[in-house]
C-alpha cells in the first residue's frame, strides 16, 4: 500500500513540476486572471461549467468568488452552471450537448466570462458553451489537459494542464489554478486582505 500511496505523490510532483517548469503556464494564468478583473470591475458576471469532477471544480471556483476565498470581503458575481431541475430540462428538451450553451444564452451578457472546464477538451456541451460565449462577446478561458485541444484552441485564454493518462492528475493542477485564480482576483479586488 505504501508504494501506491509513494508512486501517486511522486506522479502529482511529476505533473505539477512539468506545470511549473511550462513557461505558457505562469503566462496563461496571468492572462485568466486579467480577463476576470476586468469583466468583475465591469460590473459583469463569471459564468463556469464542467463536467463531472469537472463540474465540482466549476462550482468550488463560483462559490469561492460569490462567497469568500481566505477573508471576508464583499461578493462576487459568479455562477457555476450546475442547477438540476435547468440541466435535465435542457437534455430532455433539447439534448445534453446543450445543458450549458442554453444557461448562457438565458443568463450571459456581452463582457461575461465562460470558464470552460474540460480534461480531454473535447466534451461537447462544454464546447458548445465555449461557441456561444465566442458568438457573443463573452470571453471564455479554458482549462484542459492536453494543449491545442478543440476548447483550447476556441477560448481567449487556454491553460493546459499537460498530458496525462488519467484525468485525476490534470484535475489536480486545476484545483490549484481555480485557487491561484482566485487569489489573484481578492488581491486585485481586495488588497486590504493581502
Amino acid at each position: 500500500m505504501k508504494n501506491c500511496i509513494l508512486e501517486s505523490l511522486n506522479q502529482s510532483n511529476e505533473m505539477l513540476s512539468t506545470f511549473i517548469g511550462n513557461p505558457s503556464s505562469i503566462d496563461s494564468i496571468e492572462d485568466a486572471a486579467k480577463i476576470i478583473i476586468e469583466s468583475l470591475k465591469s460590473g459583469n458576471s463569471i459564468y463556469s461549467c464542467g463536467n463531472g469532477g469537472s463540474m465540482s471544480d466549476a462550482m468550488h471556483f463560483a462559490e469561492e468568488l460569490s462567497g469568500r476565498y481566505r477573508n471576508n470581503r464583499a461578493g462576487l458575481s459568479a455562477a457555476a452552471i450546475s442547477d438540476p431541475g435547468h440541466i435535465t430540462c435542457v437534455a430532455n428538451d433539447f439534448g445534453y450537448e446543450f445543458i450549458f450553451s442554453r444557461y448562457l444564452e438565458a443568463n450571459a451578457k456581452e463582457h461575461d466570462c465562460l470558464l470552460a472546464i474540460s480534461t480531454s477538451g473535447s466534451s461537447k456541451n462544454v464546447l458548445k458553451a465555449a461557441e456561444f460565449a465566442k458568438a457573443n462577446g463573452i470571453k471564455v478561458i479554458s482549462l484542459t489537459g492536453p494543449s491545442e485541444t478543440e476548447l483550447g484552441l476556441l477560448a481567449d485564454v487556454d491553460i493546459y494542464a499537460g498530458q496525462s493518462e488519467y484525468a485525476d492528475r490534470v484535475q489536480e493542477i486545476h484545483i490549484k489554478v481555480i485557487h491561484i485564480l482566485i487569489e489573484l482576483v481578492e488581491r486585485e479586488i481586495f488588497p486590504e486582505n493581502y
